[in-house]
């Protein structure tokens, strides 16, 4: 655990609100839960700003050797008790992944999901070893409700994600913004997968 005169400066607002969270399992993100059918059937998964987890636990039991990164070590001792509840074995680390991004080449997979940090994405990409995917979900401008982050630097204009990941192949996009019936759909939020080449 970190000196608390050395954590960066967001690591005790991430403490509080995942020291509050409800108990059990966190949700995977719905990008990773819906597509599980394009995982490797084996490598290395990261789950980057992993929160409790939810999408290490997931990739974890697709059999998938899996790392968890988060600046809150709240977070990643919630992970570690789901972990261990489930007899799943996974890789925490109390990590500000914005200094200390992955080394280039080492993932098979890459998971993000209600996290963005636009200048991280080009170390991402190259993380991927050949083959590798990205699973990335987080907020946009157009929301149709009031939820996620209020700062604007959080949400994502449209199309933005396309652009920011344009060097891998994009396998899947979705962005429904307000378009139609606001009230079906997956709003609020963007989904991408991509492959690096």
């Amino acid at each position: 655990m970190a000196d608390r005169k050395t954590q960066p400066p967001d690591t005790e607002k991430w403490n509080r609100i995942y020291a509050a969270s409800d108990q059990g399992d966190a949700e995977p993100a719905k990008v990773l839960r819906e597509f599980l059918y394009l995982l490797p059937v084996r490598g290395r998964a990261l789950d980057l700003a992993c929160g409790r987890g939810g999408n290490a636990l997931l990739l974890a039991r697709q059999g998938l050797e899996t790392f968890a990164w988060d600046i809150s070590d709240a977070a990643i001792s919630r992970l570690m008790e789901s972990a261990g509840l489930h007899h799943l074995k996974i890789h925490p680390e109390v990590r500000d992944v914005v200094s200390h991004p992955p080394d280039p080449g080492s993932f098979d997979v890459i998971i993000v999901s209600r996290f963005l940090h636009r200048e991280l994405i080009p170390r991402l990409i190259q993380a991927l070893l050949p083959g590798g995917l990205v699973f990335y979900q987080t907020f946009i401008k157009e929301k149709t409700v009031d939820t996620g982050p209020k700062n604007p630097d959080y949400l994502l204009e449209c199309n933005e994600l396309l652009e920011l990941f344009r060097p891998l192949r994009i396998i899947l996009y979705r962005e429904e913004g307000k378009t139609g019936n606001p009230a079906s759909g997956f709003r609020n939020e963007v989904m991408l997968i991509a492959r690096k080449q």
